[in-house]
């Protein structure tokens, strides 16, 4: 897969093998809007889509027919009909990611596509406390890859929280919404902190700096999973689906 958004019809993408099997199953085009836009390499469980069709289908036997039309590395848990004018893009109040780390000296072919493996020894206090430097209201234009159309590079960073069962580790990002690669460039910001290849009170002098030089290495997309995302009367958030 070549990440979430439709790129073109020689590239498979998530929407675009979605857009495919509800043309068919509606015998109209269809498009689609997505909760969390991810690159490819990297997992979604938790990911919302919406789309407007003309034609009726039992919404019931909606998820049953999608899964019989898609591939297996596609697959859908639930459908249900919203109110009109819906967007699981723009209605989203809250998206979840967790990027997963094998921290041990010894590599895992079994959990090679699914962890990060940082074989460096690390301080996970060091790391919860640079972690918090990342809550509240910052440009985070040092932690973003590609910039926004509208160029505004401020975000809000509801929380990044880590929790450990060794060996692995999970960090947790909660946000409004985030900027191109920019969990993937946090993650690998802390893991160089950690490591103590950067200073433990790094983060703020980073975010000042809105230089992109400044952070540490984008880690691996491997690692990243998009958990989930909140509106007004629903959650899709799937964490525990998430080893």
């Amino acid at each position: 897969m070549h990440g979430f958004q439709y790129q073109s019809s020689l590239l498979r993408t998530v929407a675009g093998e979605l857009e495919i099997a509800l043309s068919r199953i509606f015998d109209q085009p269809v498009k689609i809007a997505g909760a969390g836009r991810t690159d490819a390499g990297v997992h979604a469980v938790g990911q919302v889509i919406s789309f407007t069709a003309q034609r009726p289908s039992p919404i019931e036997n909606l998820a049953f027919a999608l899964n019989g039309c898609l591939s297996p590395d596609v697959s859908v848990r639930s459908a249900e009909a919203v109110a009109d004018g819906f967007s699981a893009r723009f209605h989203a109040l809250e998206r979840r990611y967790t990027y997963i780390i094998l921290n041990r000296r010894e590599r895992s072919a079994t959990l090679r596509r699914f962890a990060h493996h940082a074989y460096r020894p690390l301080d996970l206090d060091v790391l919860r406390r640079a972690a918090r430097d990342f809550s509240g209201t910052h440009d985070f234009l040092s932690f973003c890859g590609v910039l926004p159309d509208d160029g505004n590079t401020e975000r809000t960073v509801f929380g990044v929280e880590i929790e450990e069962e060794p060996p692995m580790l999970r960090l947790r990002f909660r946000a409004r919404s985030f900027l191109h690669r920019m969990v993937r460039v946090m993650t690998g910001t802390l893991l160089e902190i950690a490591a103590g290849r950067k200073a433990p009170d790094a983060i703020p002098d980073i975010l000042a700096a809105r230089d992109r030089r400044a952070a540490g290495a984008t880690a691996p997309a491997h690692g990243l999973f998009f958990t989930g995302a909140r509106y007004a009367d629903f959650d899709s958030n799937a964490t525990d689906r998430v080893f």
